[in-house]
């Protein structure tokens, strides 16, 4: 049912910390496959990879042509992109599975995004703030994750290998109009 995108950088506990979360789905029969797509070439994602049963892709080039080759190398029909690190509220395997079963029925295309939280033992800082003014005024950040249909993915061109901000871009291709916050959140570890 769903691929779940991770780019790494070559550092073992974010990494951990968002597969702990993804484990509960996979049992559930919601996460068909996740790929760690590693830029750093040191060995220790692959060993994760290895360990977590995880589909491991080495990668030399930008974060968006990263995620891109994780993209095509990704065998289910829905994609998850998270960052390392990002941690999911327990309820996300239900509602994942709603929002897919409801954009399925419809016939429009959507995409989901986590809503943020601030993990609980952190200190709250005044940039904080600026991030929450900013999220309500320019919509999601790619660190919120993203859900989207490879076959909606592929029609907005994905991530643009050469872009920056590619990430960004592609949210902001979506558009308010196909884009859906969904209830779970979820937290950078």
């Amino acid at each position: 049912m769903l691929s779940v995108i991770i780019p790494t950088e070559g550092v073992e506990q974010p990494a951990v910390a968002t597969l702990a979360a993804l484990v509960p789905g996979a049992t559930a029969g919601v996460v068909r496959e996740v790929l760690l797509v590693d830029r750093s070439g040191s060995g220790i994602i692959e060993r994760v990879a290895d360990v977590a049963g995880c589909r491991f892709l080495p990668f030399s080039g930008s974060r968006a042509a990263a995620l891109a080759a994780g993209a095509r190398q990704a065998r289910a029909p829905w994609l998850m992109f998270l960052h390392a690190g990002a941690v999911l509220e327990a309820g996300w395997i239900d509602e994942t599975t709603q929002f897919i079963h409801r954009v399925s029925i419809s016939g429009k295309p959507r995409a989901g995004f986590f809503r943020y939280a601030r993990p609980p033992y952190a200190d709250p800082r005044w940039h904080d703030g600026l991030r929450f003014i900013a999220r309500i005024i320019a919509g999601p950040s790619a660190d919120q994750g993203l859900l989207i249909a490879r076959d909606h993915y592929d029609r907005l061109g994905g991530h643009a290998p050469d872009a920056r901000h590619a990430e960004s871009r592609l949210l902001r291709q979506l558009g308010r109009s196909s884009r859906t916050q969904l209830r779970s959140r979820i937290m950078m570890a």
